[in-house]
């Protein structure tokens, strides 16, 4: 069973910066892309960024300059590193993988059963 654990969230001012986490257990964590999804009230989930097996990376174009994914495959572990935080990026950000091995820039692209962690960017 595949199991995603989101930490990191938070409330920060416009401008500032957080880092995300996603801990997997359950799949062959060197073995699929990884990504994240995000999702505020009465809106459709957001593809953020996404990672492959060789680390190449896609992003969303409102992040673009802004996030950079990573990922640690020994620690099975993969960070969306957020700077510049605008008040629309508050939602909750799920982390997801590819069970296709396809590298999507798309939300339906990606399947994810964390909790979510909540980002919240207030002055």
């Amino acid at each position: 069973q595949v199991q995603l654990e989101e930490s990191g969230g938070g409330v920060v001012q416009p401008g500032g910066s957080l880092q995300l986490s996603c801990a997997a257990s359950g799949l062959g964590f060197s073995d699929y892309p990884l990504g994240w999804i995000r999702q505020a009230p009465g809106k459709e989930r957001e593809f953020v960024a996404a990672i492959s097996l060789n680390s190449v990376t896609e992003y969303a174009d409102f992040v673009k300059g802004r996030f950079t994914i990573s990922r640690d495959n020994a620690k099975n572990t993969v960070y969306l590193q957020m700077n510049s935080l605008k008040l629309e990026d508050t939602s909750v950000y799920y982390c997801a993988w590819s069970r296709s091995g396809i590298l999507s820039g798309q939300a339906h692209g990606y399947e994810s059963w964390g909790q979510g962690t909540q980002v919240t960017v207030s002055s």
